[in-house]
Parts: C-alpha cells; structure tokens; sequence
C-alpha cells in the first residue's frame, strides 16, 4: 500500500504545483487571442507550443525568410542543442565541485589554513563570473573551454561555502565523545566530521548546479555556436518572440528536471538525517 500512497501523494503535488502556471497561461492566452498583446513582442502560448514542438522535431531546415504560419517549419534544433547545454552544466559543475570539496573540507578542519585562504576566498567571491568572459575567451577563445570555466567558476563558491561552513558547525559534543572514545583524526573527520557536514554540502552542491544552469546561458551567449542560450540570441536577431519564449522554457524544465533530481538524491543520502524523516 505504501507506493499507492506515495504516488497519490506525489499526483497531490504536482497538481497543486500546477495551478499558478496553468493560471498565468490561461490570462496569457486570453490577452493574446484579444488582442491585447503584440505577437511580436510577446507570443502567445498556443504559438510558442508549436514553436517549441518544431524546434523539437527533426524535418527540413528552418527558412527565416518565411514568416507567418508558414514559419513553423521543423528544425529538430532542441534535442542537441539541450544536450550541448548539458554538457557544459555538468562538465563545469562537476569540475567546480572536484575543487571545492577538497578546498572547502580543508578549511572548515583547519583554523590555520582558514585563515591563511578566507580572505582571497572573500576577494574573489562577489566577482560574478560573467566578469570573466573576457579572460575566458583570450585564455580559452571560443567554443567548449571558455564556457565550461565560466561555469567551474559559477558553480565552485556556492558548494565551497557550503562546505566550509559544515564543517565548521559540526556540534562540539559530537567531536568531544568521538575522541572520549579513542577516536583518531582520521576517524574523527570520516565518521564524524564529514558526515555532520553532508547536509551543507548537498545545500551547496543544489544551488551550484542552479548557478551553474545561469552562466551556461550567458556563456552560450557569447562563446558558442550551439546551446539553448545560442538559439536564444539567435532568435532574438531574427525577432522570434515565440522561439525565444520555447528556448526560456525548455531552460526551466530541463532546470526543473535537475533541482528535482537533486532534491531526491538529497531525501535518499540524507535518511538519516532527522529533518527528512517522514
């Protein structure tokens, strides 16, 4: 009986989450059909679905010299471009979590390593990294590298912080009975430490990969031939409204896809944690 309710529960859920936008495309669509908004400004949602399900589907190559019904000719564009854009997010954010972990475990354990790398750390931190789309690309030029740094960048201070501070609101009393017990350093960090700090680094590591989906788009702007940001600029050259609208919402439900997953990573490595007990 448990899945039963577990999938009533989750169907709970996912209607209620649903109202608002259901809601705001019902007034969208309402204006749009009277009238009240210019298309091409701002399409209306029936125009960006069938926007959206041609840049899905594979078919002759898109004509921009055709306008009107006729434009929404297939291009199949979305499917690749939603890969490229994947694999920047995830190769820059992996990269970025690889450095902050170790970076971030070090300072939290140690005061003196803290104090000798915070105050760079602060430095750098409130630089945002499309302030380094320039180095990026007379390092890196164009293409793949430029963005997954921008990236890397985007996603390392959030799991960085994160992690540093886990580590360093470990309770005392944990600490000190580890040790009445005859605990050694190294036990004491994996069995007590780390353990205690998981919840911040999870934290972290969910509003990395949100960061991380931001400076992909900015990045793809500028740095790439491809992606969902690319297709975005692209759209706007040629004042698409309704594919720049379907390219904004394939980001968010892809980026929906990842917070969800991540969320339920986080439920299941954290079972043990009381604040997710059922």
């Amino acid at each position: 009986m448990r899945p039963a309710l577990l999938s009533r529960d989750a169907l709970k859920a996912a209607a209620t989450g649903a109202i608002v936008p259901v809601v705001v495309v019902a007034i969208w669509q309402g204006l749009s059909v009277s009238g009240w908004i210019d298309h091409a400004l701002l399409a209306g949602p029936w125009e960006v679905l069938l926007r959206w399900w041609a840049y899905l589907t594979p078919a002759e190559p898109y004509d921009p010299a055709v306008s009107g019904w006729v434009a929404w000719a297939l291009s199949g564009e979305l499917p690749s471009d939603a890969v490229a854009s994947l694999y920047r997010v995830l190769a820059g954010f992996l990269l970025g979590t690889a450095l902050a972990l170790p970076l971030g475990i070090l300072m939290g354990a140690s005061e003196r390593v803290y104090r000798l790398a915070n105050p760079t750390i602060q430095l750098l931190r409130p630089i945002p990294p499309i302030a380094y789309i320039p180095v990026a690309i007379l390092w890196f030029g164009l293409g793949n590298p430029p963005a997954v740094f921008l990236i890397t960048i985007g996603a390392f201070f959030p799991v960085l912080m994160n992690t540093i501070a886990g580590v360093r609101n470990v309770d005392g009393i944990y600490i000190r009975a580890a040790r009445n017990l005859g605990a050694g350093p190294l036990t004491l960090f994996w069995r007590v430490m780390l353990p205690a700090a998981t919840p911040y680094i999870l934290t972290g590591a969910r509003i990395g990969i949100g960061t991380a989906f931001i400076v992909v788009i900015v990045a793809e702007m500028i740095a790439v031939n491809n992606g969902l940001g690319f297709r975005i600029l692209e759209a706007r050259e040629y004042f698409w409204s309704d594919k720049i609208i379907a390219g904004m919402a394939s980001i968010g439900l892809l980026g929906l896809a990842i917070d969800g997953a991540m969320s339920r990573l986080n439920a299941r490595l954290l079972r043990w944690h009381r604040g997710l007990e059922p």
